[in-house]
């Protein structure tokens, strides 16, 4: 007679094994026609499960997290069951579950077209209407095998061969269509409403370049046609707003084959990083922070030292002198170890912080690069906070402060906050991350912050805050991070003399704001679609001349301009206006001045907007007032 307990704490007892359905109905007709799976003693399963004894359950919907990832994992097997339908001689491989959605891979004889993506949706849409029951069954290993070399699925038996002969394998079916996977599965194709194919892409068969070239389709799936539709509207918003369509055409700046990873900067381009640069260096100066500067190549003793060649070699560009190995620094923190360790230093001098806008290369795998978003050259607004123990909480709750203001001011206000915590492959003691840790929640809860815990996904050296923001269309960006590193310091031989004239080893405060300053860049440009604020515009405003008898005055106007510190443009061209205007409306210049021969004679400018608004002739010391006041409010 099982006991089931429920999330609420109630329970049920059944004369006999039950299943997760049967469950379901004994609550209520309406939990279980929702019901897509169950959680029995936290395991995700089938509502077929049968439960045998006493167990702690969970019931599915779609409501749940869980359910989504069920809806997702079944609508790869409804692709996989179209598309066999369809194309009866295409072999089916792997279809996992991924962020938003799903895909699967398939072996055919030719490549899937855009039209043949628009008829495996509508048989998906078939199939589901359909309402076929998704049943499971369980066989050895070789009777698997054989049956699906039986039924010419040749990478099916491949994947099964794989696994232990001792191993039995389970199987779901849905009408004619039988698929291999540890499940679950929702109950009926039914249950699948809210889909659609999104594009085709090429995948080596088990991710090795040797083996054949495999077609791999995209899709994603929502609970609901709303939740889907949204889906679809942020993925449309996303493409208008793509900062590498943007950096092109805005002329910010490109990237070649010649150079993987890596960034050529325009002038525009390079005027809007330094706005950024610049507003961090002041934000170093006001926070107590001292700049410096560390060598970009350093002899792997250091690094083995530090732990990174034993941690993160594999990320690591190397190179050889003089037959000593030498490795580009992807990260700041051995440097700035070094300046501490120049100079004895007294407790008397803590905390002290250590900033540098450090250029660091990483060798991210090809495949991962994606803009100015995944890059293996870039520089980051680090810094390193040296500190006792005692100090730590205060310094730490002093960033968080910092950096909510810094992401306000660029226009960020919604921040999630996330604590990571110790991963398996790691240094320095379980004492010495349980203070890492404790340390950590204790800053955030005197900040008045709530925070998410993400166990395994701290750094190798220490545990981390990460303040993740969300930008204009909602999505999820990971910006600033600091972590408590009580290793490498240690590691490294930094010491100070403390109060009692014996000599210590400091704390390690990793900081960094913005993080990767290219990441937030291509972040910034996707947020604002490239029109940028008045503060952080490349150009701010341009002179325009209708006819060239306003050529001395235009010129004269953008002289006063720039000597007040406005990034202007001189556009003299013997161009009509209204091509003019057109021309730089694309650019998305927040302001226009248009010079004609009332403007020159009354000493005045006219002024557009970038939505396009005529504001009207200005005095020029009445423009520079409006654009400097704009300019302080951000």
């Amino acid at each position: 007679m099982p006991v089931i307990t429920l999330p609420d704490g109630s329970t049920r007892s059944f004369e006999q094994a039950v299943t997760i359905a049967d469950v379901a109905l004994s609550i209520g007709a309406g939990l279980a026609r929702a019901a897509l799976a169950g959680k029995v003693n936290g395991e995700l399963v089938d509502t077929s499960f049968l439960i045998t004894q006493d167990a702690a359950l969970a019931i599915i919907t779609d409501k749940d997290a869980d359910g989504l990832e069920v809806i997702r994992h079944s609508t790869a097997h409804l692709l996989a069951h179209a598309v066999k339908e369809l194309f009866p001689d295409a072999q089916v491989t792997i279809g996992p579950v991924i962020e938003n959605g799903f895909f699967y891979d398939f072996s055919y004889h030719r490549p899937f077209t855009p039209e043949d993506l628009t008829a495996i949706e509508k048989r998906m849409t078939e199939l589901a209407k359909k309402d076929f029951p998704v049943t499971r069954r369980v066989l050895p290993r070789d009777e698997a095998v054989s049956y699906f070399k039986s039924i010419n699925e040749h990478y099916k038996a491949e994947i099964i061969e794989s696994i232990p002969t001792d191993q039995a394998v389970s199987l779901y079916t849905e009408g004619e269509f039988t698929d291999l996977c540890r499940g679950p599965h929702v109950p009926s194709t039914g249950k699948l409403k809210a889909f659609k194919l999104m594009k085709l892409a090429g995948a080596y068969w088990r991710g090795d370049s040797k083996n054949e070239m495999l077609q791999r389709i995209y899709g994603t799936a929502w609970a609901k046609k709303e939740e889907l539709d949204a889906h679809l509207l942020q993925i449309e918003e996303a493409e208008k707003r793509d900062h590498r369509k943007l950096g092109k055409q805005l002329d910010l700046f490109h990237m070649q084959d010649e150079a993987p990873g890596m960034v050529f900067w325009h002038p525009k381009g390079w005027a809007l990083w330094q706005e950024i640069e610049q507003y961090m260096r002041r934000v170093y100066r006001d926070n107590g922070y001292q700049e410096v500067r560390c060598p970009q190549i350093i002899d792997r003793v250091l690094w083995e030292k530090s732990g990174h060649w034993e941690h993160y070699k594999a990320n690591m560009f190397t190179t050889e002198s003089e037959k000593h190995d030498y490795a580009i620094k992807p990260m700041n923190c051995p440097g700035h170890v070094q300046v501490f360790n120049a100079d004895l230093r007294s407790y008397r001098e803590l905390p002290l912080r250590y900033g540098e806008f450090g250029s660091c290369h990483r060798n991210e795998p090809s495949g991962g690069l994606h803009g100015l978003l995944r890059v293996r050259g870039f520089v980051q607004d680090d810094g390193h906070i040296f500190c006792t123990e005692n100090q730590i909480e205060a310094e730490v709750t002093a960033f968080n402060a910092l950096v909510l203001k810094v992401y306000k001011d660029f226009g960020f206000n919604e921040v999630a906050v996330k604590l990571a915590l110790r991963p398996d492959s790691r240094v320095g003691s379980d004492e010495i991350w349980d203070k890492s840790e404790t340390a950590l929640r204790a800053a955030l809860s005197a900040s008045g912050l709530t925070w998410t815990e993400l166990p395994g996904e701290g750094a190798f050296y220490g545990p981390k805050i990460e303040f993740h923001i969300k930008d204009a269309i909602g999505r999820s960006w990971q910006c600033g991070t600091i972590q408590v590193d009580f290793s490498m310091p240690g590691r490294l031989g930094a010491e100070f003399v403390d109060e009692d004239n014996t000599r210590k080893t400091p704390v390690m405060l990793h900081r960094a704001i913005l993080g990767s300053l290219e990441r937030f860049i291509g972040m910034l440009i996707e947020n604002h679609t490239g029109a940028f604020p008045m503060w952080l515009a490349p150009v701010q405003l341009v002179v325009m001349n209708i006819s060239q008898a306003q050529a001395e005055y235009a010129t004269k106007v953008s002289e006063q301009l720039r000597t007040v510190g406005l990034r202007v443009q001189l556009d003299l061209r013997n161009e009509k206006i209204t091509y003019k205007i057109r021309e730089h409306s694309l650019q998305k210049l927040p302001y226009q001045l248009i010079l004609g021969d009332k403007e020159v004679a009354a000493e005045l400018v006219a002024v557009r907007s970038r939505s396009g608004e005529d504001l009207g002739q200005m005095t020029l010391p009445a423009l520079l007032e409006r654009l400097q006041t704009e300019i302080k409010n951000g």
